[in-house]
């Protein structure tokens, strides 16, 4: 076979491959790429959406605005706090959860079901019932008032506004990730362990030399997919506020904002500068995620 032959064998079985990939190209470049590479375009925009679509350069102008707008700090705020109290809190009651069905606790097939019921039911039906379980005539309240203890205006609070709607998504997507956690359980060798409490370990020693170490890479996929996850937290808040991020803002978080700068305030351009600064917080705490998981393999 001739040099140009050969040439004409490999573009030919590169053509196949790329004509093969050709679907997915185009669903990646129509659905993700463009949106992205639009909204790098609004950023540097002002949008004029009343009375026709205009645009005016602006440059750097809506990031450099971000420093004195109040709202985006508490909103940043508040979603650091919510990402730092719900992803560790999920995260170890899914492990608990799976340590726990994985011991061979009787019934597991039903509480495997009972406790995978928040994670199949609606986002908005959760948020709608906790309200109900928090409103001053609700669930919680009645529970106070019938051991005697006074009732509290839960909903209206901004010192627990926050920590309810923590409180609703730590119970409703810790089971998602136990399952994940499960299934990795699952999969260790249980020669480890025999060998372990043959040598005199115990439970805990196997717990903690077996277990956690051979649980990392799931647990960096957890942690990662929670950091992704609580970040755009979004709907819960809006249902609890009805869209306000009140009381007096203690639920506003950043993608609550930007849909409030582009629907209420029709800012597309500032709006848009927020949500790139939203990304480029969660790609580096889950780089940082990333290589601390990575240091600690390598002690």
């Amino acid at each position: 076979m001739t040099r140009s032959q050969r040439y004409q064998e490999l573009l030919r079985a590169n053509l196949t491959g790329y004509l093969f990939m050709l679907p997915t190209i185009l669903v990646l470049g129509t659905f993700v790429m463009l949106p992205i590479l639009y909204a790098v375009f609004l950023s540097l925009q002002k949008v004029q959406l009343l009375g026709g679509i205009e645009y005016e350069f602006v440059g750097f102008r809506n990031f450099s605005r971000l420093w004195q707008d109040e709202r985006v700090w508490i909103a940043l705020k508040n979603t650091a706090e919510y990402v730092a109290i719900v992803v560790p809190a999920q995260t170890l009651l899914a492990l608990l959860l799976a340590t726990t069905l994985n011991a061979g606790i009787k019934g597991k097939n039903w509480w495997r079901i009972i406790y995978f019921l928040p994670t199949i039911t609606s986002s908005a039906v959760l948020t709608l019932i906790f309200m109900w379980i928090y409103n001053t005539n609700g669930l919680l309240n009645h529970g106070l008032a019938a051991i005697g203890l006074p009732t509290y205006n839960w909903l209206g609070d901004p010192a627990v506004a926050l920590k309810g709607i923590m409180l609703m998504n730590i119970w409703s997507t810790a089971p998602f990730f136990m399952v994940i956690y499960l299934a990795a359980l699952q999969d260790i060798p249980q020669s480890l362990y025999e060998a372990a409490k043959i040598d005199g370990a115990s439970q805990w020693e196997q717990f903690l030399f077996i277990t956690l170490p051979l649980l990392k890479p799931v647990t960096f996929f957890v942690v990662a997919m929670g950091i992704i996850g609580t970040f755009q937290l979004f709907d819960q808040s809006y249902i609890f506020s009805n869209g306000s991020g009140g009381p007096n803002n203690a639920t506003l978080t950043l993608v609550l904002l930007i849909y409030q700068y582009v629907f209420r305030d029709l800012q597309m351009g500032y709006a848009a500068a927020i949500a790139f600064v939203l990304a480029a917080i969660i790609i580096l705490v889950t780089l940082i995620q990333q290589r601390l998981f990575t240091d600690s393999n390598n002690l």
